[in-house]
């Protein structure tokens, strides 16, 4: 993934746009895409920054983590449910989840959800 351009080239063209030249104008002269200006400069009157935003990373987790209480309360009242019938039942409360959304958020917690001594072996163990 390439790797955001300098803060210093953002103010220079940016300034270079508040002194009056076109944004294409300023992208040509700095040698960066038009786009890239735009964005730039249409950032700088709205925020007042010309800093790159933060790239990559997790961006859904916060909806699911919003919701731990509930997920938490969830998993305590059926511990040995499996996790598609712990996303039935937070859909069932309006909550959207994916059953791997949910793995990675009892990770993120350290909570392991093995089936121990009192589970019932599989029939291939019955046997």
């Amino acid at each position: 993934m390439p790797s955001a351009l300098s803060v210093d080239l953002r103010e220079r063209v940016v300034a270079a746009i508040e002194a009056g030249a076109s944004r294409r104008q300023a992208a040509k002269r700095f040698g960066v895409g038009a786009a890239s200006a735009v964005r730039w400069h249409e950032r700088f009157r709205q925020d007042g920054q010309v800093a790159p935003k933060p790239m990559g990373g997790d961006r859904n987790s916060q909806r699911l983590e919003a919701q731990a209480a509930l997920i938490l309360r969830l998993n305590e009242e059926h511990p040995l449910s499996f996790l598609r019938e712990l996303r039935d039942r937070l859909s069932e409360r309006g909550v959207r989840a994916s059953t791997s959304s949910l793995s990675r958020f009892f990770a993120r917690h350290g909570i392991t959800r093995k089936k121990g001594l009192s589970t019932r072996p599989s029939r291939s163990g019955r046997m």
